[in-house]
């Protein structure tokens, strides 16, 4: 197994974030827990983990100078999200250690060039086929058959870039919709139940995996996180060890989410790959109130060269985002019992767009 070398940091060091939503936000506050600081560039003037930093740096991705000054002044560099531009971490990789490794990015940013990783690996996903251009669309769907998924290979998120492909589908009009950009076709997934599994490596290549979380999607955006899943011990101990083969062939330093569906096989169940986040990930918040470390600081202590910690869940745990306007009703929860409120400071609500999320702990009784 490769591991990369990662310098321990002190505390008072800093981290440089690349990228600035609620994700970046809540890696901040993890670190500032553990005593370290967080410098964020980030291109947008709004972004609402600025609010949580002690330095934060109003700059595009390819802007090189303002990337050489925020090298400069951090001492190892991550990202909170996956389409920052390879380019970029790789011109900073050049002055400071970016983890997780830029390479990396170049893999999970184009995904029929992930499918074809996972699939190397003897990892079970969708059939899949490219999708360059028109023509090869033709030539894709008669491989793949219909019902199938055309996404774009890059860019999409939350149902963008997808079009479904039914016996009727114009072919010409779908292309239309995704803008004619590069795809990748998959064939449908009649699946059981989605679940994640979000899995943390450090330099030395130790390994630590937080429970197979099962999500329910609304309208293409995760809506709720349930720990533990619906799904045999089985499943559970594949699920993990999908997770942690992945980590192990990109030689992964920090967090990493993996998302699969659990289908039926016979007279059980197999596991498929459908999307890897070389990031914290969103069916993950559980863990901040859930679990006695959660993603974020894994990440941040994987980061920083520390050692991981050993999840502990501390009781059957519930994760609801609040989307849009749903974050007007974050008062009801405040009297909850065993709710805790996240509100991510992005101003006024937008239909689809993650505003906060509540985490319910309802706690097991002994054994």
């Amino acid at each position: 197994m490769n591991t990369r070398a990662v310098k321990a940091l002190a505390p008072g060091a800093t981290i440089g974030i690349l990228g600035g939503g609620q994700l970046g936000r809540m890696l901040a506050l993890a670190a500032a827990r553990l005593g370290l600081k967080c410098h964020i560039l980030c291109p947008d003037p709004q972004s609402s983990a600025f609010e949580v930093v002690r330095r934060a740096t109003v700059a595009a991705y390819t802007d090189n100078g303002a990337l050489d000054r925020f090298a400069r002044s951090v001492d190892a560099i991550t990202y909170e999200f996956e389409n920052v531009p390879a380019d970029a971490a790789r011109f900073l990789a050049a002055r400071k250690p970016v983890l997780p490794d830029p390479a990396v990015l170049a893999t999970t940013q184009d995904r029929l060039v992930e499918k074809t990783f996972i699939s190397d690996l003897g990892i079970a996903t969708a059939a899949f086929a490219s999708a360059a251009t028109r023509e090869e669309l033709d030539a894709a769907v008669a491989k793949i058959g219909r019902p199938a998924v055309l996404k774009t290979r890059r860019m999409g998120y939350d149902g963008k870039g997808q079009a479904t492909i039914g016996d009727g589908t114009d072919l010409t009009k779908v292309w239309r919709d995704i803008g004619g950009h590069p795809a990748i076709v998959e064939s449908f997934v009649p699946f059981e139940r989605e679940i994640s599994v979000v899995v943390a490596r450090g330099g030395d290549g130790a390994v630590a995996c937080f429970e197979v979380t099962e999500n329910e999607h609304r309208d293409h955006i995760l809506k709720v996180s349930r720990v533990p899943a619906a799904v045999s011990p089985v499943v559970a101990v594949e699920a993990r060890r999908i997770a942690e083969a992945i980590a192990a062939a990109f030689d992964y330093v920090g967090v990493l989410a993996v998302e699969m569906f659990v289908v039926p096989d016979g007279a059980g169940h197999a596991v498929l790959v459908n999307e890897v986040a070389p990031r914290v990930h969103n069916s993950g918040h559980w863990t901040i109130d859930g679990a006695s470390v959660s993603q974020f600081e894994q990440h941040i202590r994987a980061v920083a060269g520390w050692p991981l910690g050993k999840p502990v869940r501390y009781g059957r745990v519930e994760m609801i985002n609040l989307i849009g306007a749903e974050v007007e009703t974050y008062t009801q929860w405040l009297e909850v019992p065993g709710a805790a409120v996240h509100l991510y400071g992005k101003g006024a609500p937008r239909p689809r767009r993650k505003m906060g999320h509540v985490t319910r702990v309802f706690p097991e009784p002994a054994s």
